[in-house]
């Protein structure tokens, strides 16, 4: 087994080599720095504006080495946390804003993946946000409620009975459904990308880890083992490894998820959880659980807790207790799967901002860009977000380079060990949310 196929499950998928890195001095248009999602469908979006550009990708991995290739594979709406701490934050009109913002994100990665034929199990069925108490069966409906009061359509309240005629649980109360949401393998649509850029013209690095970057003679220099790359511009597109980058590591933290998969089910289990649509599904925890069926019809399911890193610290990928956890939480979830083997368990980062909305922008003037801040829900996000950079890389004004979290002062998280203390003080918060809202508060 190769290293990277340790690091999920959909990394052992498809067979995939790695390219070669960076062995030589270069001159580019665009460097761009991460080989994950916004990385990737930023350089396509350039090229496809300007297939003249000189277009490098610099990966210090390999490319889908970080969430792009470990996470729970959902093509959903979701923005940031909630839509309800969005508008407490940045107001109704920002609030609706994002989640237009995440439809079109939803719309134009099912395009492209039809468009570019990204082979990745790619599948539509939609999206189920459950509720397992009646404490979450109210935030749910509060949910929609405010949903509706924005204007927003394509998501309804079902009722027990409807839940229970879509995903057999003794615990689903009721359920956000939207029709927009769909399940892919995010490592294989990953390394799908890099050979779509490829063809384009770009140059891809892989192994090539960026060590400093710097101004030098109204050009950036980025400074690699094998080799200095000068750019006229730059995409800084590392989202949970941005703390390692100078100018934006304050921005974000990097917080750990976990998942944990099932064996293939058997059709006689698959008949009887009754799971015949194939929605992905999310519950209405601080914490979330996600979960979904793979293409073999595994159960994966993820959240529960999360993993927090001191400083550099980029070794939490394990987290013994909370696969235990998880895998209780399934046959809770499921009674029918009390018997399911677990064949894998993984876990990786997400890039997370102090006031809990993606952030993109500047870094002194427009040679220098930058994102992150996706909050776990960053597959569809990010291609969109690859446009929005591609067009701020090629100088144009559109309506995506005006959305209000490009170029927003977003508030930025202590030093160390402040950072550490206040992430743990924040998640200690939300796991006694948690505790409270899972127990059977009268409605």
């Amino acid at each position: 087994m190769k290293a990277f196929e340790e690091k999920s499950y959909w990394m052992t998928t498809r067979v995939y080599a790695p390219g070669e890195p960076l062995r030589r001095d270069l001159d580019v248009d665009v460097a761009i720095v991460g080989g994950g999602f916004t990385g990737l469908s930023t350089a396509h979006h350039i090229k496809k504006d300007d297939p003249g550009a000189r277009v490098a990708l610099l990966e210090s991995q390999i490319i889908g080495y970080g969430a792009s290739g470990r996470n729970g594979g959902f093509n959903m709406t979701l923005f940031g946390l909630t839509m309800g701490i969005t508008r407490l934050r940045f107001g109704r009109a920002a609030a609706r804003q994002a989640h237009l913002y995440m439809e079109r994100a939803v719309d134009t990665t099912r395009e492209l993946i039809v468009s570019q034929k990204l082979d990745c199990d790619y599948e539509h069925p939609g999206f189920l946000r459950v509720a397992t108490s009646p404490n979450y069966k109210k935030r749910i409906m509060h949910e929609i409620e405010l949903a509706h009061s924005l204007g927003l359509t394509g998501i309804e309240w079902l009722e027990k009975e409807q839940v229970q005629e879509q995903v057999k649980s003794p615990m689903y109360l009721g359920a956000w459904w939207e029709p927009r949401c769909g399940i892919l393998n995010p490592a294989k649509l990953s390394w799908a990308w890099r050979d779509v850029i490829a063809a384009q013209g770009v140059a891809v690095f892989e192994n090539t880890p960026v060590g400093a970057m710097a101004r030098e003679n109204g050009r950036i220099v980025l400074e690699t083992p094998g080799g200095r790359v000068r750019a006229d511009k730059v995409v800084l597109a590392a989202n949970a490894w941005s703390h390692f980058i100078p100018r934006i590591k304050r921005k974000q933290v990097p917080l750990w998820t976990y998942i944990v998969l099932t064996e293939p089910l058997s059709p006689k289990i698959m008949e009887q959880i009754g799971w015949q649509n194939r929605q992905g599904i999310e519950d209405a925890r601080n914490l979330v659980h996600y979960y979904r069926l793979t293409a073999d019809n595994r159960l994966l399911m993820g959240g529960r807790d999360a993993g927090l890193a001191w400083g550099a610290d980029m070794d939490k990928d394990q987290s013994p207790p909370t696969f235990q956890s998880l895998q209780k939480d399934v046959r809770q979830i499921f009674p029918q799967l009390r018997d399911v083997r677990f064949t894998h368990q993984w876990g990786g980062p997400v890039s997370i901002t102090l006031d809990l909305a993606p952030a993109m922008g500047r870094i002194g003037d427009d040679r220098v860009l930058y994102s992150l801040g996706c909050m776990g829900h960053g597959v569809s996000l990010t291609h969109l977000n690859g446009r929005t950079l591609a067009d701020m890389v090629l100088g144009k004004k559109t309506e995506l380079t005006e959305v209000f979290f490009v170029n927003r002062n977003a508030l930025p998280w202590p030093p160390e060990p402040v950072r550490t203390m206040s992430a743990k003080a924040i998640l200690a918060a939300m796991k006694c949310q948690d505790r409270f809202t899972d127990g059977t508060a009268e409605k």
